[in-house]
């Protein structure tokens, strides 16, 4: 893992370097390359790759931290972002933004830590692997690309943004390898579902992708559900 770090203030880096530092060994959690930027241009010249950055808004006189967020999320859609500045203003551009969590200066010791336990969820989700075999090959997946598994016709497809495979692995066989991720829910027989693309839900069908697609929920697992959901998107907010 790779987390950067960006911001003017030389002092404040090595505070949050240290702070990082003492999460992942509290943790016994192998220590991440770390590096450090004092400014935006600096960092959009790192070719490495990133998986998590924390970034100040204001780092005068060059680029602001939403600029470079965006600038870097082009290019990394699935970069876990902070955006960390004690100008409350900024807020609202960063909420647009979509970061990932928004932290004021001086920075808390102990909400920073709960704030790494949920990235390092969504890292750890978002780069984990696994393999579909159908009839003619296997294939490595993302698990954060299956937006749904659904059986029909005694057949069982994974659909995934780029393409639906048909997999020779039955519905129990998906629920024992994703129900791990904390971010998949069986809905129904029939339904396995990704938390990240859901758009809406009654208590009948969920819409997935803005309505693209639809899975059934069973009445009786609504509640259950409801709650799985809203604990997803406490963890990911």
């Amino acid at each position: 893992m790779r987390i950067l770090i960006c911001d003017d203030d030389k002092n404040f880096c090595l505070k949050l370097q240290d702070y990082i530092l003492q999460y992942f060994s509290q943790q016994s959690i192998k220590r991440p390359e770390i590096s450090i930027y004092n400014d935006g241009e600096s960092l959009l010249n790192d070719s490495g790759h990133k998986d998590i950055i924390f970034l100040d808004v204001e780092m005068p006189p060059g680029l602001d931290g939403i600029t470079v967020a965006n600038e870097l999320r082009n290019t990394n859609n699935k970069l876990i972002v902070f955006i960390i500045t004690s100008y409350t203003e900024y807020l609202d551009d960063a909420m647009k933004f979509n970061v990932f969590r928004y932290l004021s200066k001086p920075l808390d010791k102990h909400r920073l830590f709960r704030n790494l336990k949920d990235a390092l969820f969504v890292y750890n989700s978002s780069v984990s692997r696994i393999a579909i075999e159908t009839k003619t090959e296997v294939i490595s997946v993302y698990t954060s690309d299956i937006i749904y598994i659904e059986a029909k016709d005694r057949k069982v497809y994974i659909y995934t943004p780029s393409q639906i495979y048909l997999s020779i692995h039955n519905m129990n066989y998906w629920e024992q390898v994703l129900m791990p991720f904390h971010c998949f829910f069986r809905s129904h027989r029939s339904y396995i579902v990704g938390m990240d693309y859901v758009s809406r839900f009654d208590r009948e069908l969920i819409s997935l992708c803005n309505g693209q697609y639809t899975a059934y929920l069973t009445r009786r697992k609504y509640t259950e559900f409801k709650t799985s959901y809203l604990l997803f998107l406490e963890s990911v907010r």
